[in-house]
């Protein structure tokens, strides 16, 4: 699922930063990747690939930033007190990606985050913070006023991340994917830490909401044909997990869901009948059906998982 590296964030190419490199014409125009090559580094090293950046490239050029390998990232949460430290530089910095690793790097769920709210702190002006794994991730919730991209792709996203970010005041977020996981990966996320989202009171701009990657997709959907938000949004995401024809026909039994110009659902267990039956009650609605799955049957049980775990 995710199996490379990102080549360009936010309209901006990735180019990875060396010491003592050339700089491109304009160092503004690219997105800068942060990485060090031995995944068992010391702290000290990506310490000094940051500040080698700050002295090199010019701070009004440093728009994006994506964050690699920092040095043992299984067991020592990312470093996010170095970018904090370099905010009164970095007044141009508009958008961050926290651990853009692959799984030959490090898998999703042993990806060691931590507290992630002095970064929002730190860069009022922040539009866009994507966040990959959920091991000792933490968040308070907070008002920002600059953000309107925030995603957690996780193999299993902790509950209290959940609540937090429905207990932040975001009045420009327009974009939200929270990417539940399982439960044996620190998935324990349930509908009570998602209540404020699917409020949507502190997201009056939302229009892309995306609680996915769910173990427990049925109950998701169940929650969410009720959810005040819905009637905001232009995208509803509930794919890449465990969705089977009960979660499918309640999605449907619940409020209109016309007005959405896509519902994504790929990645999903649902009966050839039950897709025909969401497309044809959807009219008009661009509606994602692709890489449907089926049950693994081992020793007479059947089996079904996420697209995104381990």
């Amino acid at each position: 699922m995710i199996s490379s590296h990102l080549s360009s964030f936010t309209g901006l190419p990735v180019l990875p930063f060396t010491p003592g490199m050339t700089l491109p014409d304009d160092p503004s125009a690219v997105a800068w990747r942060l990485e060090v090559e031995d995944f068992e580094a010391d702290p000290e090293e990506f310490a000094a690939l940051v500040a080698a950046l700050r002295d090199e490239v010019p701070a009004d050029a440093v728009r994006a930033l994506v964050i690699g390998e920092w040095g043992s990232a299984y067991e020592r949460a990312l470093p996010v007190d170095l970018l904090v430290e370099a905010a009164e530089e970095w007044t141009s910095l508009r958008a961050v990606f926290l651990a853009d690793l692959v799984s030959e790097q490090c898998e999703i769920s042993w990806l060691t985050q931590g507290d992630i709210t002095p970064l929002l702190a730190a860069y009022p002006s922040l539009e866009v913070l994507w966040v990959r794994g959920g091991n000792e991730l933490h968040l308070d919730p907070v008002r920002h006023t600059g953000l309107r991209e925030l995603v957690f792709q996780t193999g299993g996203l902790p509950g209290s991340v959940a609540a937090a970010v429905g207990g932040c005041d975001l009045p420009a977020l327009e974009r939200l994917e929270l990417w539940l996981g399982r439960q044996d990966y620190g998935g324990d996320t349930t509908r009570l830490e998602l209540a404020d989202v699917l409020a949507g009171t502190r997201l009056p701009a939302l229009r892309h909401l995306a609680v996915c990657n769910a173990e427990h997709a049925d109950r998701i959907a169940e929650t969410v044909a009720a959810a005040s938000v819905v009637r905001q949004l232009e995208v509803l995401d509930l794919s890449k997990g465990i969705l089977t024809d009960v979660g499918a026909e309640a999605l449907l039994a619940g409020q209109p869901l016309t007005h959405l110009r896509r519902l994504d659902l790929h990645h999903s267990f649902l009966s050839e009948s039950t897709r025909k039956q969401v497309v044809a009650a959807l009219p008009g609605v661009e509606v994602d059906l692709s890489d449907p799955q089926a049950a693994e049957v081992y020793n007479g049980r059947e089996y079904r998982f996420t697209a995104v775990g381990e």
